[in-house]
C-alpha cells in the first residue's frame, strides 16, 4: 500500500510540472516546443509586433533607363493629320483673275517668302494655302486691284533628303503618302552596312527642327530629312 501512494505521488506531481510548463508558453502565444502548429495568442494577452513580408527586387545603380512609350512629338504626325504648311522649296500656282502678269508659278525662298508683282514679298512659311490667298487678296485690293479674285494651291510639294546608309543619298521630290521605306527605295536601296530597325528624322516646322525616332513605316512630310544608320555587328 505505502508502494502505491508513492506512485501516485509521483504521477500527480508530473501532472502539476507539465502544465507548469505550457502555461507560460500559451500566455505569450507561443507554439508547443516541436509542434507545427501556429502559435494562437490567449485570451487576454497582449499582440505581438505584425508580419511583414518582404519581397526582394534587383536594383541596377547609375542612370535610369527610358524606355518610350511610342513614337510622340508635337509635330510627329502624318500628312492627313493637319492642314498643309508651306515652308521653303514649296511652289505654288498662284491666279488672279484678270492679272496674266501675276498668275504664275511661285517658290517659297529660305527666308519663307514668296515675292509677288505689286505687292513685294508675301510671308508663306507655317502658314496654308489659304492664308496666304487671303494675305494677297487684301494687299493687292488695298490699292492696285478692285476686288480681286485669288486662288492658291500647290504645285509641287518641298523636297525630301535622305542621308546616311543607302545606295545614293540625296534631295528627291516628295510623293504623297510616302513612307521611310519608299524614301528608302527611291534612294536605291539600302547599303551593305544600313540598319533597318529605326530612323532618325529631323523635321523642320515654322522654322524650329524637330528630331523624331520612328520606324520604317512611318509616313514623311515634305521637307523631311531622313538619317539612315549604320548597323554595327
Amino acid at each position: 500500500m505505502p508502494r502505491l501512494l508513492h506512485i501516485a505521488c509521483l504521477a500527480l506531481l508530473m501532472a502539476l510540472g507539465g502544465c507548469a510548463l505550457d502555461r507560460p508558453l500559451l500566455d505569450h502565444g507561443l507554439a508547443y516546443p516541436g509542434d507545427g502548429r501556429p502559435a494562437i495568442p490567449a485570451a487576454g494577452a497582449e499582440a505581438g509586433p505584425p508580419v511583414v513580408e518582404h519581397t526582394l527586387t534587383h536594383e541596377s545603380f547609375g542612370a535610369p533607363v527610358v524606355v518610350p512609350a511610342g513614337i510622340r512629338g508635337p509635330h510627329a504626325a502624318a500628312e492627313t493629320d493637319g492642314p498643309y504648311l508651306l515652308d521653303t522649296g514649296d511652289r505654288l500656282r498662284i491666279f488672279v483673275y484678270g492679272q496674266p502678269n501675276l498668275s504664275r508659278l511661285y517658290t517659297v525662298d529660305h527666308g519663307g517668302f514668296l515675292t509677288v508683282p505689286l505687292i513685294g514679298a508675301v510671308k508663306a512659311r507655317g502658314l496654308t494655302t489659304f492664308d496666304v490667298e487671303g494675305v494677297i487678296k487684301r494687299r493687292l485690293g488695298a490699292e492696285f486691284v478692285k476686288n480681286p479674285q485669288v486662288t492658291v494651291d500647290v504645285h509641287q510639294n518641298r523636297p525630301f533628303f535622305i542621308l546616311g546608309e543607302v545606295r545614293t543619298a540625296g534631295q528627291y521630290p516628295y510623293v504623297s503618302g510616302m513612307t521611310v521605306e519608299i524614301a528608302v527605295a527611291i534612294a536605291g536601296g539600302y547599303s551593305e552596312r544600313a540598319s533597318d530597325r529605326t530612323f532618325r528624322i529631323t523635321r523642320r516646322i515654322d522654322g524650329m527642327v524637330e528630331t523624331i525616332e520612328a520606324p520604317a513605316d512611318y509616313p514623311l512630310q515634305p521637307g523631311d530629312t531622313v538619317h539612315v544608320r549604320e548597323r554595327f555587328f
